[in-house]
């Protein structure tokens, strides 16, 4: 066997490591493309632009079939975790919110510094609209 068959497999082989590293299957066009090309520069060792084209074509035309089949197996999780579950949802002042120092806020027996565009009064409900660090932004819940 040729030495170029051997250097085409270790590529395959540290596209594939990388490819496990990351969710995308985008390397897995680049695995494709460097066995073609090894297969190809077993049986023609002296061609290697050839070998190059292979692993460049296969590699090109594999991308967007790749892309295509990654949307159709992979679906946006319909349940939201940890504080993206908060947006939308409502609460209750615990400590009036001021424009300049803020106020508290109370959800699902926590309680949370809330900022505001405008003055809100304790005990009013209010609706979650972003999450920033320890800190949420409401809004006046305008339905009760």
């Amino acid at each position: 066997m040729t030495t170029l068959f051997w250097i085409w497999m270790a590529a395959a082989l540290i596209f594939l490591i990388i490819e496990l590293m990351t969710p995308t299957l985008i390397f897995i066009c680049f695995v494709v493309g460097s066995v073609v090309a090894g297969i190809y520069s077993y049986f023609y060792p002296e061609s290697y632009y050839w070998q190059i084209g292979l692993f460049v074509a296969v590699s090109v035309v594999l991308l967007p079939l790749t892309r295509r089949f990654a949307k159709k197996i992979t679906k946006v999780s319909p349940e939201l975790s940890n504080v993206d579950r908060m947006i939308g949802r409502t609460a209750l002042v615990v400590k009036a919110i001021s424009l300049d120092e803020g106020g508290k806020i109370r959800f699902e027996g926590e309680v949370w510094a809330a900022n505001a565009e405008e003055a809100i009064e304790e005990q009013a409900r209010v609706e979650i609209i972003a999450v920033t660090g320890t800190r949420v932004k409401v809004q006046r819940k305008i339905n009760g």
